[in-house]
């Protein structure tokens, strides 16, 4: 008997116990919908992004105060934050570093601002950067319309502006032509919108869309902070330098900061990628138990599997004995009822597979991620219900394989 009048006389034997198969290859389903759909989800962020920070490039680094994240007390002693970055250190190392990159200097005004526009204002939830001529290169920022800063409007200072889409969408009606030389109001100081930045979408809780940009000398003079701390960005022109650049930056750091040889660095540089590295690292774990759970939701699947076949077996004795006394082979029947388990769990992890697709981007897409389709997690989910269906079928069928024709047909 061929592989093909298996299958068939498998699927006849499904329809004539439908509401069993219904119930077997939902919870096979729903293991491997568990399994494809939160992989694919996991997949479809890291790829988003991914795709995020490929834009900054893996050729740009941060220097900021080491211990950012360190603030408190351990072990008895207190771990206190680094001084910040000054206006003053930042512009020495600008003026210092004398390799073809680009240094940027950025500061954080305001999170918090409303943007005004004749009797159209924003929500008060606008960030306000103050940046220097660099910032937007470093950053992988592109200009939709108009133009980026000069080198003379960042460090004089300048009524000049640039805007996100959110700004141009609440103040113009989305019609970025109509706000380019617009005169827009910061709080009480008046603004000339020069440039407009291509659509950045949203991560982290912040929208790169509705952020305002002004000149670095701008920004210093409006933060109301008495100790502002100042970002610094470099973007190597070659990644395969990243690593002497930041060497390079270091030495003029330590200098900046009159730190003694022997002191440890109280700044750190923190590559673009490093923080998409950790998420990957610690999505491990979250892997982990997700094909654990999928594992223990097949293992259930494919107990009552071996139940259900065996109940067909028992069912079916008389069947069994009268292809036997027709000429089927011991080999026949274990392959019959193998295919028959097999195409089950097949039947179950094909719709499981697109319903996990289905659910892991539904939960990428309102997380701000792209429609991904998983092939890996596809054929191993594939792959893992053929296993399961092999290990399900085996004792069922060579019950049935090693039945007695006569005692078989003697059956009621």
């Amino acid at each position: 008997m061929g592989i093909i009048e298996n299958i068939n006389q498998a699927l006849r034997a499904i329809k004539g116990n439908f509401l069993r198969f219904v119930l077997t290859a939902s919870i096979i389903a729903l293991g491997i919908t568990a399994l494809v759909g939160i992989l694919t989800a996991i997949d479809s962020i890291l790829y988003s992004m991914s795709t995020s920070f490929s834009g900054i490039g893996a050729n740009s680094y941060t220097i900021r105060p080491s211990g950012t994240e360190l603030v408190g007390r351990t072990r008895g002693r207190t771990i206190r934050r680094s001084e910040r970055i000054t206006f003053r250190q930042a512009m020495i190392l600008k003026e210092r570093y004398e390799r073809p990159d680009k240094l940027s200097v950025s500061i954080l005004v305001s999170s918090l601002s409303t943007i005004k526009y004749g009797n159209e204002s924003t929500n008060p939830n606008v960030t306000v950067r103050g940046i220097d001529e660099n910032y937007l290169f470093a950053s992988g920022i592109e200009i939709e319309y108009g133009r980026n800063f000069s080198a003379l409007e960042s460090e004089k200072g300048a009524q000049r502006v640039i805007i996100g889409k959110d700004i141009v969408k609440s103040l113009f009606g989305g019609k970025a032509d109509q706000a380019l030389d617009k005169i827009i109001r910061i709080g009480s100081s008046p603004y000339r919108v020069i440039g407009i930045i291509a659509s950045q979408g949203s991560g982290f809780d912040q929208s790169g869309d509705r952020q305002v940009m002004i000149p670095l000398l701008n920004g210093r003079q409006m933060s109301t902070s008495s100790s502002p701390d100042f970002q610094i960005k470099v973007a190597v022109t070659n990644p395969e330098l990243i690593d002497a650049s930041i060497d390079y930056a270091t030495g003029i750091m330590r200098s900046i900061r009159k730190l003694k040889p022997g002191d440890p660095n109280d700044f750190e540089m923190r590559k673009s990628d490093s923080i998409l590295n950790i998420i990957k690292e610690n999505t491990v774990t979250l892997r982990a138990a997700t094909i654990g759970i999928g594992i223990v939701t097949l293992l259930g699947a494919a107990i009552g599997l071996m139940n259900i076949m065996l109940v067909s077996v028992t069912e079916r004795t008389r069947e069994i004995g009268i292809s036997k006394a027709l000429g089927a082979t011991r080999s026949n029947i274990l392959i019959q009822f193998l295919t028959e388990s097999i195409v089950i769990c097949q039947i179950g992890g094909i719709f499981g597979v697109i319903l996990g697709i289905l659910t892991g981007n539904v939960v990428t897409l309102f997380v701000g991620g792209s429609f991904l389709i998983p092939w890996v997690w596809i054929i191993s989910g594939l792959i893992t219900c053929f296993v399961v269906g092999l290990a399900s079928g085996i004792y069922p069928a060579t019950k049935a394989a090693s039945m007695d024709p006569i005692e078989s047909l003697r059956y009621e």
